[in-house]
């Protein structure tokens, strides 16, 4: 989660320098355990009465209509998580910065196979341009469609529903479902597991996210790990994809942690964690309750999330404006088929032209 680029220009950039093949597929899925963690832990949770009133509820449904892609039988479930960063509320000490309004500044597309143990993440970056369809607003105001329109200003400018038409409009690919988790949500995740260990090789230090870390090992606590993620200035170029291998660091670290400390055998723990996660959690009505997450839970059980293969979207830099992106092809198409037929995702549809400089 990071500031928004349309707030916050990045200026002039270094040249991308030669991509190192390891980073160019990691990408974010925290948002996605998360939720996993929430739901898998379900079945227990509902006990409680107190939380359920926490989740927020969006009908998605009935926002979309009915023209929305066809749900093929080999489809498995899938669903849009967004990182929102509202600067309102409790994310307003987190030094997020100064901007109005909320974007989603984390998305991905989390693809669950039916069946199966091993589940797909493609993340895409905030700084893509995108056509966003005829809209319709909260307060049903209909807003026309848009060429080369940054894809994390759309939350802002119409509202999450929208987010999920121009994602199923880009890919082809129905969303089952959708969730949104703030910065208080992210912070809350690892003050309730006690902090992260990290390792890094060399000082960071930025201005912008706050994060102030010398080489060496060091254990975060949730405002440290939000700096961790939101850190892009002194890494790579300084642009949006050049934090992927730190955003990646961290969502490993976090799974180990959470393994170590086996959280949703804790109880007292378990219960933390779920308090601080559905304060901060909005989804699609379909998963708005506690009893609904937990059908959810048990319907992919079988996930590790430790397993999940995390893929950038392929994208390549603007011609006209280097300072964003546009979907990569023929790899992004070949990656948004693979999802929709639930066929193996070739190599050639994970490489990315524009890599940040990593």
């Amino acid at each position: 989660m990071t500031t928004p680029a349309v707030e916050s220009p990045r200026g002039t950039r270094r040249a991308p320098k030669a991509a190192k093949p390891r980073r160019r597929r990691g990408r974010w899925i925290l948002l996605s355990l998360a939720l996993l963690v929430v739901a898998a832990g379900g079945t227990g949770y509902w006990l409680y009465s107190d939380l359920d009133g926490n989740i927020k509820g969006v009908d998605i449904d009935k926002a979309l209509g009915d023209n929305r892609p066809e749900k093929l039988p080999t489809s498995g479930q899938n669903i849009l998580v967004l990182g929102s960063d509202s600067r309102a509320g409790a994310n307003a000490s987190l030094h997020t910065g100064k901007v109005s309004g909320a974007r989603s500044d984390t998305a991905l597309v989390m693809h669950i196979p039916d069946g199966r143990t091993k589940a797909v993440a493609v993340s895409i970056p905030r700084d893509t341009l995108v056509t966003r369809p005829t809209c319709t607003k909260p307060d049903g105001t209909e807003v026309a469609s848009a060429k080369r329109v940054m894809f994390n200003s759309i939350y802002s400018q119409v509202g999450p529903a929208c987010v999920v038409k121009t994602v199923e409009q880009m890919s082809g690919v129905r969303m089952d479902h959708y969730v949104e988790i703030d910065f208080a949500g992210f912070k809350g995740l690892v003050d309730a597991i006690g902090g992260v260990t990290v390792t890094v090789d060399r000082n960071i230090h930025d201005k912008s996210s706050g994060l102030d870390l010398t080489a060496g090992t060091h254990r975060l606590d949730g405002t440290q790990s939000l700096e961790f993620v939101r850190t892009r200035h002194g890494i790579g170029d300084g642009s949006d994809l050049g934090r992927i291998g730190l955003q990646q660091q961290f969502m490993l670290a976090l799974l180990s942690e959470i393994k170590k400390q086996d959280l949703l055998g804790s109880p007292a723990k378990a219960y933390k964690i779920a308090d601080s996660l559905t304060a901060a959690l909005t989804t699609d009505s379909g998963l708005a309750s506690l009893t609904k997450l937990a059908e959810f839970g048990r319907s992919v059980n079988g996930v590790d999330p430790s397993t999940m293969e995390t893929i950038m979207l392929p994208v390549a830099y603007d011609k006209v404006d280097p300072n964003r992106v546009v979907a990569a092809e023929p790899q992004s198409s070949t990656l948004w088929k693979a999802l929709r037929t639930d066929s193996d995702i070739p190599a050639s549809a994970k490489k990315s032209p524009a890599t940040g400089g990593s």
